[in-house]
């Protein structure tokens, strides 16, 4: 295992990613829930084992393959964690808004994988296990209250601050001088994790789980008929093209209305509210906002709770419509170019899922 260790790190690292972005599903699902409480649970007691053993007066310490293995244990349950947080952060995030958190995440994923004789020191695997148990804390808490907001995620906090004090009382008890000799290192790590995560999250680069945006799009008309969303939809450019800069164009007559559709999947039980922010570019001052609609949306379906807004006579030009919570958290964005035309535009029906 030394002797392969790189290669297997790499390996494992892009198997845990694709395994685990196919097999998780709904973030509400009690399986979900159920893998994450019980990867915190290893990493905690193997943590908290090796803590006890290395606690041992010189003759009474683990031998090597006793701490190869607990460390190897304490690792792959971290990075499984780390996955799946990667998993759904990157599900929920607007990248135009939340690639320093995201870029952040993914680096402590990483660096996980190749930074095993660290496991070895309480110091790192204790703050790591705290980071995972913020992380978990951040999506917990919505998803068991129903609730999003400041507060919330102030209590997501205190939820991780208060596990987290009782497992490190459980390991002053393990190993009192080894704990000493590390406490205040780790409260350090602790209030600079906490700053952290708290500054992306007022600064708004923290993705808004549980939202996922799971369908969006600009179209002449929009309406329901029954369970059916029916759209009048222009010919827009494949969906490569629009990582380019190459949006659709919507020719509109003078007074026409333009719909913005979009479907945000939330978990069951979950209320909150959402804007649809409509923003042209103005040449000479940026993006300016036209008009915000709020709608207070109910999680639980599948693919997502639906509505749609509309802007009556857009003017000519470059438009994007931001999706976000009411505090301005990114869930994603659909950009289009605006043209007047006197004819009418050919469109074509289509039902929106």
């Amino acid at each position: 295992a030394k002797r392969h260790e790189r290669s297997i790190s790499a390996v494992s690292l892009a198997g845990c990613f694709a395994f685990d972005a196919y097999a998780f599903g709904r973030i509400d699902h009690a399986a979900t829930q159920a893998v994450f409480i019980v990867y915190l649970l290893v990493a905690g007691v193997t943590i908290a084992v090796l803590h006890g053993l290395e606690s041992r007066p010189d003759g009474g310490k683990p031998s090597d393959r006793t701490r190869t293995i607990l460390v190897a244990v304490t690792q792959f349950a971290l990075g499984c964690l780390l996955s799946g947080f990667c998993v759904f952060y990157i599900r929920s995030a607007s990248l135009t808004s939340s690639w320093p958190f995201l870029l952040a995440m993914a680096a402590i994923f990483i660096g996980n994988e190749y930074m095993r004789r660290y496991h070895a020191r309480l110091v790192f695997s204790a703050l790591l296990l705290f980071f995972a148990l913020y992380s978990y804390a951040i999506m917990l808490v919505p998803v068991a209250t129903g609730r999003m907001g400041p507060r919330w995620f102030i209590v997501s906090g205190v939820v991780a601050l208060v596990v987290f004090f009782f497992f490190m009382r459980a390991l002053a008890r393990l190993g009192h001088d080894r704990y000493r000799a590390a406490r205040m290192q780790v409260f350090t790590g602790m209030v600079a994790i906490t700053a952290l995560l708290n500054a992306a999250y007022f600064l708004r680069v923290l993705p808004p789980l549980p939202l996922v945006l799971t369908d969006a799009g600009v179209y002449h008309k929009v309406k329901r008929i029954g369970a059916v969303f029916q759209a009048q939809q222009e010919q827009e450019p494949p969906e490569w093209q629009a990582l380019f800069g190459t949006h659709a164009i919507m020719h509109v007559q003078p007074g026409a209305k333009l719909y913005l559709y979009n479907a945000v999947f939330a978990p069951r039980g979950l209320r909150t509210r959402i804007v649809h922010d409509w923003q042209w570019l103005d040449p000479a001052k940026g993006w300016q906002s036209q008009q915000r609609v709020a709608v207070n949306i109910l999680g639980g379906r599948e693919d997502g709770f639906r509505w749609y807004t509309s802007k009556t006579n857009p003017r000519p030009g470059q438009w994007q419509v931001d999706i976000q919570t009411v505090d301005g958290r990114a869930i994603g964005r659909v950009r289009f170019a605006v043209e007047e035309q006197a004819v009418p535009p050919a469109v074509s029906p289509v039902a929106l899922k």
